[in-house]
């Protein structure tokens, strides 16, 4: 921490570096000291595992926006199984406590309440980072807060937001596994996202093939040196605009399946082809189409007798 408050009496200089280990402040240009002893206001304890800073830490948790309350608010009651943590004679009021305190809830915070926990439910079903919950979450509490959403389904919405924010932020998500993940219809998830990118003012591109290869790889257990060749051969599939009006996921499948070949690490077609979400058709289809037109038609049938495929 660097302060211009004060003059050396030295050199006559204004900047100065706060040493907060040493709780000295000391002139940056001739090394001068000219406070010491200086008032440590951090904590005066030290945890050496998460345990340990879980029972000596004091303060709250930080407020976060995939909490419908931001995490501050209090909750009477979790469940009837509280109701029998409480003595006989206070259960009564207790009871009428937790009554009351849920009916004193507006109706955003009940939506919010909902949309939170289905938002909670669906990130952890998908896998999806931390910046897609909580940009999914900031944008549905606008919708809420604005009204926009009136007459519309929560769950709707919400997987919709999913579906358009991990597309967003280059951690995409089919629609097949959404509609799979929130069990809303495709129509009604369609809809939603046409209503939630209009209203956000979102405008969202369309995938790129390429964001698909990582995930789809770790799940088809194939070594970085298959994820690496089939993102090279999408770049050159790029360049011939052989991805344009197709399915990203039947594209990266094609890839994938074409560089697992060619390093010998055999998936079959029908073990690609569920992962992608596409038939075993497409896939064929796309990955002869692909081969042929960046010059590897050969090399791939090769491969293809090699593995025993034909």
């Amino acid at each position: 921490m660097v302060e211009k408050t004060k003059v050396c009496k030295e050199c006559g200089s204004t900047t100065f570096i706060e040493d907060q280990k040493m709780g000295e402040i000391v002139c940056a240009k001739c090394g001068l000291v000219l406070e010491e002893g200086l008032i440590d206001l951090g904590q005066e304890w030290r945890a050496f595992d998460a345990e340990q800073l879980d029972r000596r830490a004091r303060g709250g948790s930080p407020i976060t926006v995939v909490k419908h309350d931001k995490g501050i608010s209090a909750e009477i009651g979790k469940g009837l199984a509280e109701l029998y943590k409480v003595p006989s004679k206070k259960r009564a009021q207790y009871y009428r406590i937790t009554k009351w305190h849920k009916k004193l809830l507006r109706s955003k915070e009940r939506n919010l309440s909902f949309a939170m926990n289905e938002l909670q439910r669906l990130v952890s079903f998908l896998q999806l980072p931390k910046t897609v919950h909580e940009m999914v979450a900031s944008y549905y509490e606008k919708i809420v807060s604005e009204g926009l959403i009136r007459g519309r389904s929560v769950e709707a919405i919400v997987a919709a937001l999913v579906f358009a924010v991990s597309k967003q932020l280059g951690n995409p998500r089919s629609l097949e596994e959404i509609v799979e993940a929130s069990g809303v219809e495709r129509k009604d998830l369609s809809k939603a996202y046409r209503q939630v990118c209009r209203t956000l003012g979102i405008r969202i591109l369309p995938t790129d093939p390429i964001n698909y290869i990582p995930r789809y790889c770790s799940e088809l257990n194939l070594s970085d040196k298959v994820t690496v060749k089939a993102i090279e051969i999408l770049k050159k599939a790029k360049g011939q605009e052989l991805t344009r009006g197709k399915g990203p996921g039947g594209i990266a499948g094609a890839a994938i399946y074409i560089a697992s070949l060619l390093l010998g690490e055999k998936r079959s077609q029908r073990e690609i082809a569920n992962i992608c979400g596409i038939t075993d058709v497409t896939l064929r289809n796309r990955a002869y189409e692909i081969a042929r037109k960046i010059g590897i038609e050969k090399e791939l049938s090769e491969a293809e007798k090699k593995a025993g495929n034909i």
